[in-house]
């Protein structure tokens, strides 16, 4: 399983316009092959500042996410309205069991 953590901050003008089209990417990209979850959340310390969390199946799901014109054009379009971005990040991860429970 790949998960993708990223996070952009937008001006206060433009915010609105940045979470719908990020609203309007999840839940396209929710029907992606491979899309296991993805969510976008406003940050509780900083209300400009929008959270991405994706799972995916596997590599080859995210490339192909990332690399598709619809990807590419909400990238280009929410950049207009970002002031701050953080990397993306891409970890491979795997799902463990739970400890037993303290009795």
């Amino acid at each position: 399983m790949i998960l993708v953590l990223g996070s952009i901050t937008a001006s206060a003008a433009q915010f609105a316009q940045a979470l719908a089209l990020s609203q309007a990417h999840v839940r396209r990209a929710r029907d992606v092959p491979g899309c296991l979850a993805h969510a976008v959340h406003i940050d509780s310390e900083n209300p400009l500042r929008l959270v991405f969390i994706e799972r995916w199946q596997d590599q080859d799901s995210i490339w192909k996410h990332v690399a598709s014109p619809e990807t590419r054009a909400f990238v280009k379009a929410l950049g207009a309205c970002v002031t701050e971005a953080t990397p993306t990040e891409f970890f491979e991860a795997q799902t463990l069991s739970r400890p037993p429970r303290a009795r």
